[in-house]
């Protein structure tokens, strides 16, 4: 099988989203959206080729199923880790479509199956995109975890905002005043909610943001967070932003954003940013996952 992928800029409402498709269950790279990154990096002020962060993006695969060499059917988990760095992202829906066309595809092994993979999501992706295949005798090992932190959700707060101000970020007074020593603090929120940037349909998510630096204000933070309540972007651009706007707001020495979204379509998407080197986070589901 040939892999034959076209990747110019294109624009999420040229992509599947919101609009009918026919299924094919028939081997399909071409099947795959690529969308570049610059775009909404430009909105926040990112520049090309000046990334302030690096990490990847995690994506879960609950749906993955193709033909042995004999027709049997077969299924899998799979986990996907696409570069922060990488020019583009890939739309969902054509994800989801490029992977269920693999369910009438004979293959002779999982192995070749991986090969596909890499080499197609590579090319879309336009950088080295990660794939590892869960069989069925590793599903029993799969957990369920919360993110660890700090839960600023217990707050008692009035909101009555609903779109990312980042104007709402700052510090705890008494660091701003006293010029306090710095605090390691890892946040977490299970009230992100975003919609899709084309559909507008609700993505739910939690969050767990990690920092070094002076304290920041948590009922600002959560009160920032709750703003993108009805903020349409897609996973990736909202991590970004939280990302941006801690960082120019609160200026902190160390900073990462790990979101975990629940799945659509069979797939969940995890973005990781960080300013610091250290090992991708945790891919355990969340109970909401």
């Amino acid at each position: 099988m040939s892999s034959n992928i076209d990747t110019p800029s294109q624009i999420p409402e040229a992509s599947p989203l919101g609009k009918a498709v026919t299924y094919c269950d028939h081997y399909n790279p071409s099947l795959l959206f690529p969308i570049p990154r610059q775009q909404k990096r430009d909105e926040i002020g990112v520049a090309a080729g000046k990334l302030p962060f690096m990490g990847v993006d995690i994506w879960n695969g609950y749906e993955l199923s193709w033909l042995n060499s004999k027709g049997k059917p077969q299924v899998a988990l799979a986990v996907f880790t696409i570069p922060a760095d990488s020019p583009n992202l890939i739309e969902s829906k054509s994800f989801k479509l490029y992977l269920n066309s693999f369910n009438q595809t004979r293959l002779d092994s999982v192995t070749a199956l991986r090969e596909l993979l890499v080499k197609d999501l590579s090319q879309a992706a336009g950088a080295s995109v990660g794939v590892q295949i869960l069989g069925v005798d590793r599903f029993e090992g799969q957990k369920l975890a919360e993110l660890q932190g700090h839960l600023i959700d217990v707050l008692d707060i009035e909101v009555d905002q609903y779109s990312p101000n980042p104007d709402l970020l700052g510090l705890q007074l008494s660091a701003e005043e006293d010029g306090e020593a710095p605090v390691e603090e890892t946040l977490v929120s299970n009230l992100l909610k975003s919609n899709c940037l084309v559909t507008g349909q609700p993505d739910w998510g939690s969050v767990q943001i990690h920092y070094v630096g002076q304290q920041i204000n948590h009922e600002g933070l959560l009160r920032y967070l709750i703003g993108f309540r009805q903020h349409n972007e897609f996973h990736e651009q909202c991590v970004e932003r939280i990302f941006t706007d801690i960082m120019r707001q609160c200026k902190p020495i160390k900073l990462s954003v790990y979101a975990r979204y629940t799945r659509r379509g069979g797939l969940d998407i995890n973005p990781f940013r960080t300013n610091f080197p250290q090992g991708l986070p945790e891919n355990t589901r969340t109970a909401r996952q």
